[in-house]
């Protein structure tokens, strides 16, 4: 270890920044977020360095840096040099140096007392992350992975587990009971409705974990479902959210239209449980996937229920969810990128544009049995771009019901199969041809079929 990682309280204590350019500025904010009273020397100040001046959070000093201004300065805890002229850097060095002031001088860690790591914070949650000096460009990418994985709300939770951290200490005098306890509440809905700010439901979870281990000793049972979004095809198109629940889970219960990458991003040891569907082909009836999940969950396993596209669009999840309700399993939707959205995009062109469509129109092309038949007369007249999911089957009906209402035959029309993946095939027809090009090109589900003027635009994009 090159450096040992130390966090240091610098609220209202005197720390210099020499330079007022933008480096400087980036190294001055660091120390006011951390509370400090911070004073600049420089002879004039660029942008960034004016708006702290403006906001009142800086003191400036115009001047070069000398020995004679540092006597009129409170010596500082901590200084950092951020100039463009090496012989300053060096002179802000060497005085520091001869008056025994911790000192950087930025990107030169050869005159470093300290160095600034990259930073993820949600205070009081502070990450730290250094190379050493050898790469920074490597520190801040290792530091946008970390921001990704971890929600902003983490602040509101350390904020929420520090208020009741006496209490719990209070009921469980066992440094191992309380670790227990701890560990069973941070991999509970707790974490995410602390992180979302919904703290009463947060504080609701902690106090009646609280009075069970007061009553049995033992934290309740903390099974709970995710009903997750994994997107149309893409395995870089999930979520952050997604993806954090989604390693979080014991078992995962997912689609056929899942692509296999999302389910290997699952935790190792996590059981998979394959519920696929297609036409005529049920390995379990929806019925029996919503009581899989109430039972996984009254185990007290977190249950990841993985969806193709957004869980609320045609994905059934709504019907899952009144089933988990009834039950009193507590649970989560992350909204995924629907197909409508991921397929268009992938295949060059936009849903909505001021010239061709201002609304878009989601459809099932698949009719339930018993269900309201589409309102062709309506979409036909609507103007709006019409996508239809799970449609190949039914394509010679959507034609004819909406030729029949009087849409042009010459209204363009897409194939996406197997849309945003690797094998994606993109077939550009008209309305009048729909059918017979699904037919002559062999397409095949998984596709999405889209109705109008706006796939002009993929000709603007796509070259």
């Amino acid at each position: 270890m090159d450096y040992l990682p130390i966090f240091v309280d610098i609220k209202n204590q005197p720390c210099l920044i020499v330079g007022g350019g933008a480096v400087a500025a980036r190294k001055a904010d660091l120390f006011i977020k951390a509370g400090a009273k911070v004073t600049v020397v420089a002879p004039e100040l660029k942008t960034e360095m004016k708006h702290h001046l403006a906001e009142g959070l800086i003191t400036w000093h115009p001047a070069e840096f000398s020995t004679a201004v540092m006597e009129r300065l409170t010596t500082p805890k901590y200084v950092i040099s951020a100039t463009d002229d090496q012989a300053v850097n060096q002179a802000v060095y060497h005085y520091c140096q001869a008056h025994h002031i911790p000192v950087n001088v930025a990107d030169q860690t050869e005159y470093c007392d300290f160095i600034l790591p990259a930073i993820v914070d949600r205070s009081p949650v502070t990450i730290a992350v250094s190379t050493g000096g050898r790469s920074p460009i490597l520190a801040r990418l290792m530091k946008a992975r970390l921001e990704s994985l971890i929600p902003a709300g983490f602040g509101s939770l350390a904020g929420l587990l520090g208020r009741y951290r006496q209490q719990v200490k209070k009921s469980l005098p066992s440094p191992g009971a309380r670790k227990a306890f701890w560990e069973t509440l941070l991999q509970s809905a707790f974490v995410d409705k602390a992180a979302q700010g919904r703290s009463e439901e947060a504080e609701s979870i902690l106090k009646a974990q609280i009075k069970q281990v007061e009553i049995s000793g033992q934290p309740l049972p903390t099974g709970e479902v995710y009903l997750i979004g994994a997107g149309p095809g893409d395995p870089d198109l999930m979520t952050f959210k997604g993806l954090r629940l989604l390693q979080q889970a014991d078992v995962i219960l997912y689609d056929r239209l899942v692509a296999p990458e999302i389910v290997e991003m699952a935790r190792r040891e996590a059981e998979r449980i394959y519920v696929g569907k297609k036409d005529k082909a049920h390995l379990l009836p929806q019925g029996d996937i919503s009581l899989l999940m109430v039972k996984l969950a009254k185990e007290g396993k977190r249950v990841a229920r993985l969806k193709g596209g957004d869980p609320y669009i045609f994905g059934r999840g709504a019907e899952e969810a009144e089933v988990l309700v009834a039950n009193k399993v507590p649970f989560e939707v992350v909204p995924g990128i629907t197909a409508a959205a991921g397929c268009s995009a992938y295949a060059g062109f936009p849903l909505t544009h001021r010239e061709f469509s201002q609304s878009v129109a989601l459809i099932t092309g698949h009719q339930q049995e018993g269900a309201n038949e589409v309102d062709y007369g309506r979409l036909a007249q609507s103007g709006d771009t019409m996508v239809f999911y799970m449609g190949v089957k039914n394509a010679p009906k959507i034609q004819q019901g909406l030729l029949a209402h009087g849409l042009s035959a010459e209204t363009p029309a897409a194939i996406i199969e197997k849309g945003t993946t690797a094998n994606q095939r993109v077939v550009i027809t008209s309305l009048a041809e729909l059918s017979e090009t699904i037919a002559s090109s062999h397409i095949k589900p998984p596709a999405l079929l889209v109705v109008g003027e706006v796939i002009n635009v993929r000709e603007r994009l796509v070259k």
